[in-house]
């Protein structure tokens, strides 16, 4: 039985590597990996099949970090579920490490795929699905992605592709923070309504508080036969209170005191 506390503390550790990785490295984008947390931790602990001492086990399920510039998390989560160290996690965004600050598989234990360009995860994650349907394979391909990234016309494509599949074994969750690198999602590139335009492409839609760890639980393990889209309403920089929905902290690094106040605040949760 899932046990839903341990998902909790496991996000508050991907929370605190996080901080720590970025401050240490000069790095950013911590904002962007906050609002994951939780998605991260509910997948590793309570959804996705794998094994940590096979990474290419044939009946693995796939999961893709699309919106590859919060590889921080992703880092994090395969550390603290036993991928490789969790000391290694502060080589982060050194000369010569293989933990860049975009995502990558190259020298990354569980890393599926290298993203940082934005609009190529739910691609790929299509493809990754009709194969295994050709294949007769049984595991699932999740793809986390954000809401920005869907000004990308290659999702779309992706979209239409997959429901003329019925790749039932695809789950695409979408980061619905309503915040991009600049400004908000509406004032860049308005999106709503978001859930209907997936409806109308032929996807199961589920929308959900995406920091309710039972609501992602149970939305995650749910199949259908159509592809599933997650409509996953999260905070910008969660988890810390000065960086909570602030537009800033997409691209700014936690210092000094603000580096301390992040550490004690999520400490004390």
């Amino acid at each position: 039985m899932v046990k839903i506390e341990t998902s909790v503390n496991l996000a508050r550790k991907v929370r605190l590597h996080a901080v720590r990785m970025v401050n240490k490295g000069g790095s950013s984008h911590i904002g962007s990996v906050l609002s994951i947390a939780d998605i991260l931790a509910v997948l590793y602990n309570n959804i996705l099949s794998f094994r940590p001492n096979d990474t290419k086990w044939d009946k693995r399920d796939r999961f893709i970090l699309s919106k590859g510039h919060a590889g921080a998390g992703v880092y994090a989560v395969l550390a603290e579920s036993g991928f490789f160290r969790t000391d290694k996690l502060l080589e982060h965004y050194q000369d010569g490490s293989v933990f860049s600050g975009h995502v990558s598989h190259r020298g990354v234990p569980g890393v599926e795929l290298s993203t940082g360009s934005l609009g190529h995860g739910l691609p790929v994650g299509a493809g990754m699905a009709y194969a295994a349907k050709i294949d007769n394979k049984n595991h699932r391909v999740f793809v986390l992605m954000s809401d920005g990234e869907l000004n990308e016309g290659s999702n779309w494509e992706a979209l239409m592709f997959s429901a003329h599949h019925k790749l039932n074994n695809l789950v695409a969750i979408i980061d619905r923070n309503h915040l991009q690198s600049m400004k908000s999602t509406e004032e860049t590139l308005a999106l709503e309504p978001l859930a209907d335009k997936f409806k109308s492409f032929g996807w199961h839609v589920s929308v959900i508080d995406g920091h309710d760890h039972d609501k992602l639980t149970d939305t995650l393990n749910r199949k259908y036969t159509t592809p599933h889209i997650v409509i996953a309403n999260t905070i910008k920089g969660k988890g810390v209170s000065f960086m909570e929905d602030q537009v800033v902290w997409h691209y700014k690094t936690p210092e000094g005191e603000l580096f301390d106040q992040a550490i004690r605040e999520l400490e004390s949760q």
